[in-house]
């Protein structure tokens, strides 16, 4: 079976984790914060806060921001439920925005609009997370725009997107939001086994990101204690911790953070072969009844996805017969993403099929195909010979 993605393990990234096992530190050394800086450096961002994985990155950005009950979180329905979840963990309430149908990314035209309406309402959002969908940024000048004028604050999910560049600067740059989150699973673009990271240009958001990920616990010792009364001796003490606020254990670990930083060394190379590929498929699938994902002159995707759309109307199969025949070749196909709006529990919370057209009819034609850095032209080849034989 060729997956539709696949980790590539170097015995660079085997002997970094194997020095971290060697050593007296697994978690809360220095390989996380080296990590941290790199990936800091590589983006063009002023500060970056490793944690255990995307979803715990998104929870302590909306904590951060002090999203809560009464507030509103938008986002997209086509993406993973995490997207939408971290509003419910901070017990706000999540609406969606729909999406546009050439990037799949959340649509301008629809969010401008939808603020207007929402504006007259006074029930604008708190926070907006624009998802990256397969590596291809949303168009953030616009977002940011729109932001300054209704007021919310901005977080880029930008899972897919690690080493994606958007006008010319990386994604992580959060020159036009408030933080991006990047994932690091091993079907994502670079690797910690399960992980993720958020990048942020604000001091003071950085560090209160670096305590709700340990617990909501300052050491004195590092820093002004909260308290003045506390400023003796003792207190500072190098046992002394503070816990000032209700924070989670998101950390990282150094094993973690090893793999990451010895991965991160590659990633301008994944990126370079995961274009190679997209460009490949582009022109092997030109004369096929497919959609070939449409690529925005503003950005340049990192192709964490290769998602075709069926042409139904050319052909007689449905998507499901399409599916079913690639994975009986050996092609590992999957979709995404089934629109979070129609899974059961948005249902209980009141959504319905047919609020958001878009994120619909994209699901309903949408195969993502195998793309991975170590996917080989015969591989790919195999692909697509496959689905020649299934749509003729």
């Amino acid at each position: 079976m060729i997956p539709y993605g696949r980790q590539d393990i170097s015995e660079n990234d085997i002997n970094a984790v194997t020095q971290v096992l060697q050593s007296d530190w697994l978690t809360q050394g220095q390989a996380a914060p080296r990590f941290e800086q790199a990936m800091a450096r590589y983006c063009g961002a002023e500060h970056a806060i490793a944690v255990s994985n995307a979803t715990a990155a998104l929870h302590i950005a909306c904590l951060a921001l002090d999203l809560g009950p009464g507030d509103v979180l938008w986002t997209v329905p086509n993406t993973f439920v995490a997207s939408a979840n971290c509003a419910l963990y901070c017990g706000a309430s999540v609406d969606f925005v729909d999406i546009d149908p050439r990037t799949y990314n959340m649509s301008v035209t629809a969010l401008s609009e939808k603020l207007a309406q929402a504006s007259t309402q006074g029930r604008l959002p708190k926070v907006v997370i624009p998802v990256h969908f397969a590596g291809q940024s949303c168009e953030m000048t616009e977002i940011h725009a729109l932001a300054d004028r209704y007021g919310f604050r901005t977080v880029e999910d930008a899972s897919h997107a690690v080493g994606g560049e958007y006008l010319g600067r990386k994604i992580g740059a959060v020159e036009l939001s408030d933080m991006a989150i990047f994932s690091f699973h091993p079907v994502k673009i670079i690797t910690t086994g399960e992980g993720g990271m958020i990048l942020a240009n604000d001091r003071g958001l950085a560090e209160r990101l670096g305590y709700l990920r340990t617990h909501g616990i300052i050491r004195p010792a590092q820093q002004e204690p909260s308290d003045p009364r506390h400023a003796n001796e003792d207190h500072l003490g190098p046992w002394m911790y503070e816990q000032i606020e209700l924070g989670l254990n998101y950390r990282m670990t150094d094993i973690q953070a090893a793999l990451g930083a010895s991965q991160l060394d590659r990633l301008d190379a994944f990126l370079a072969r995961r274009r190679e590929l997209a460009a490949r498929y582009d022109a092997l699938l030109s004369k096929l009844p497919v959609t070939r994902p449409w690529q925005h002159p503003d950005t340049n995707s990192a192709w964490h996805l290769y998602v075709i759309r069926l042409q139904r109307n050319e052909i007689r199969l449905s998507r499901r017969q399409v599916f079913d025949a690639l994975r009986a070749a050996g092609i590992g196909v999957n979709v995404h993403y089934i629109p979070v709006h129609t899974q059961p529990y948005y249902q209980r919370l009141g959504f319905r099929f047919g609020m958001f057209p878009e994120a619909e009819n994209y699901y309903q034609d949408a195969i993502t195909l195998p793309l991975f850095s170590k996917m080989t032209n015969d591989e790919q080849d195999t692909v697509v010979a496959a689905l020649t034989k299934i749509l003729a």
